[in-house]
């Protein structure tokens, strides 16, 4: 698949099939978006906001949360904060989101099945690592989006003036609902 994959980027290059897509490293919306990487919102996200390359830095992880005030994901909002010009952030969940409900232990089962030892395992827990909360998914869609938000609006590095708002997207119509 892979190979077939860069055959085609091959022939993008070629074409110049790019010129379409040029555009600045700043964001024209000066918004960033947090949300999941679901391979349904791929094209359903930009397309139901009215958005289009180079208008906003869409951020992209499992969930569209941010679980740790330091991970990447909240390193990528402080520099399009700082570096990009970004003065809104935008946390979009959606329906039916696979990390919704996601078991830790299950996670656990499915990774020594594919080869993971359980040495490897309890040395990530004796380097301090609380697997079982770093794979545990959530319970609800909303709540997670809620604590994302807060997450983000009372960050330490992050300025007061930035504006931080949740919001719901259906995965199937793409309609945008707004958490408060």
């Amino acid at each position: 698949m892979i190979d077939e994959i860069l055959a085609y980027n091959r022939q993008f290059v070629a074409d110049k099939a790019y010129q379409q897509f040029a555009t600045s490293k700043y964001p024209d919306k000066k918004i960033a978006i947090v949300t999941c990487m679901d391979t349904r919102l791929t094209h359903l996200l930009p397309a139901a906001l009215g958005i289009k390359n180079g208008d906003v830095k869409m951020i992209k992880n499992a969930g569209g949360t941010i679980t740790n005030p330091f991970d990447s994901t909240m390193r990528s909002l402080i520099v399009a904060v700082y570096e990009l010009g970004v003065n809104e952030i935008m946390i979009i969940g959606h329906t039916s989101c696979g990390v919704q409900g996601m078991d830790s232990a299950h996670m656990l089962e499915l990774m020594r099945s594919r080869g993971i030892d359980d040495e490897h395992i309890s040395l990530m827990r004796h380097c301090g690592i609380d697997l079982d909360s770093w794979l545990h998914g959530f319970d609800d869609t909303e709540a997670a989006v809620h604590e994302t938000v807060d997450l983000v609006r009372n960050h330490p590095l992050l300025p007061r003036d930035i504006t931080v708002s949740g919001f719901i997207i259906n995965s199937v119509t793409g309609q945008l609902s707004p958490l408060d």
